[in-house]
């Protein structure tokens, strides 16, 4: 526990949730060895003494568990939400009462409000910005340019932000370097895979009580998310549908045993869509126009672009809630389609997001990513940077450490015979 301040600013929904968002936060950081050994090394050294720090996140526990350890390690720390419906209102709560962490997150905030936190955020004067989508970045660049002197860089641990910042190096306005978390082995082998895999069918079951043996899935796109959303709905019995732009990811897919095809295609088949690009209206009007009665369709991407719903809404004459994140979608032929979360992160938005065990690596690499660009502030040249290898193989290390996995060490003939090139077979 930390000293409160007594003016503290901050807006969440009800500073009286605090107690049941500390036992989830405490429930979490029983899966996160890594992010706790090291909390308690940033506790003992204050890496980021005197940084001031924005966190753009989805505010859950595995993130409460990041905002305290970047807090343990001397960092001014503001949090604020990444995804408007991605918030746990709980785990505000007991940031702001606990650890006197302004924090400005509201589970359903509307687009007003979520801008009005970044702007918030912005008046913070930031140092260095953990931003999930690059929202943050991208109003600093267009708004405040005037507060650019005082950035140190940028963390990005999302797909989707990691385009926009190779967008916004190749239009020359990015004059700061950005840590691209979301390329570590630690991160996207994982996180993306396995956690985007089992969250996103969790946030689909409890919207829905579906049962997905059966019927046929369709997953657009099959980068690192994709893969895993396919291998879990497979595993619970799913007939698998993959769509794809880049022949080489189709052909993987194809490899992988799935079923590959055009959006075009697949619309009339599948029972249940899942779109995981990063791109804009993957499903579109003449999808929903020969998509099933009663077809699901939801997101998984970071932004809420990825289904075509203001297009959607103007093809139906209806529109209510039936669930919980839940909406059918009465067409005007008499069809019905039904969105889950608004179209936003089902896996959040109706679901609790990644497992902890998972975002113990990811978080590890956004807390190491932020004291590295610390470190090696003046030193590192605007532009996307790597996490350092050594940085990912620690990482790995102490995870399967935790786990109790031991590994194989090279023996000191085997790594001369790696290093040499006179001697052959």
């Amino acid at each position: 526990m930390v000293a409160i301040p007594t003016k503290l600013n901050y807006d969440i929904k009800d500073i009286n949730l605090a107690s049941l968002g500390r036992q989830r936060i405490e429930w979490a950081a029983r899966e996160m060895p890594v992010l706790a050994q090291i909390r308690d090394r940033f506790n003992a050294e204050k890496p980021l003494a005197g940084i001031r720090l924005v966190a753009c996140c989805h505010v859950t526990t595995e993130t409460a568990n990041l905002a305290i350890a970047l807090q343990a390690g001397g960092a001014d720390a503001v949090l604020i939400a990444s995804n408007p419906l991605s918030t746990q209102d709980d785990v505000a709560a007991c940031l702001v009462n606990d650890y006197g962490m302004p924090v400005f997150a509201i589970k359903g905030e509307d687009n007003a409000t979520y801008h009005r936190h970044v702007q918030t955020a912005l008046d913070h004067k930031p140092n260095v910005i953990i931003d999930d989508g690059s929202d943050v970045v991208a109003t600093l660049i267009k708004e405040r340019q005037h507060q650019l002197a005082d950035l140190i860089g940028t963390t990005e641990e999302t797909t989707t932000g990691i385009v926009r910042l190779e967008a916004m190096f190749r239009d020359g306005v990015l004059t700061f370097p950005a840590m691209n978390v979301n390329d570590a082995d630690t991160k996207h082998f994982f996180d993306n895979r396995y956690g985007t895999g089992q969250s996103t069918l969790d946030g689909i079951i409890r919207a829905t009580n579906v049962l997905l043996a059966g019927k046929t899935l369709v997953v657009a796109g099959y980068g690192w998310c994709g893969k895993g959303v396919a291998m879990r709905a497979r595993g619970l019995g799913s007939n698998v549908v993959i769509t794809e732009i880049n022949p080489v990811k189709a052909i993987e897919a194809a490899m992988d045993g799935f079923r590959v095809m055009p959006m075009s295609e697949a619309a009339s088949i599948g029972d249940v869509f899942v779109t995981v690009t990063g791109n804009k209206h993957i499903i579109r009007k003449e999808h929903f126009e020969t998509m099933k009665d009663g077809a699901m369709v939801c997101n998984s991407g970071h932004f809420d672009i990825e289904i075509d719903l203001e297009t959607l809404k103007g093809m139906s004459r209806d529109v209510k809630e039936v669930r919980n994140f839940t909406q059918q979608y009465l067409l005007n032929n008499g069809k019905s389609i039904i969105v889950l979360g608004e179209g936003r992160l089902v896996n959040l938005a109706a679901a609790e997001g990644h497992p902890s065990a998972v975002m113990d690596m990811s978080f590890a690499n956004q807390a190491l990513a932020c004291e590295y660009l610390v470190k090696n502030q003046g030193s590192l040249q605007p532009g996307i940077h790597s996490i350092p290898t050594e940085v990912d193989q620690e990482i790995a290390r102490l995870k399967l450490q935790a786990m109790g996995i031991n590994i194989d060490t090279l023996t000191p003939s085997q790594i001369e015979y790696m290093n040499s090139w006179t001697v052959g077979t």
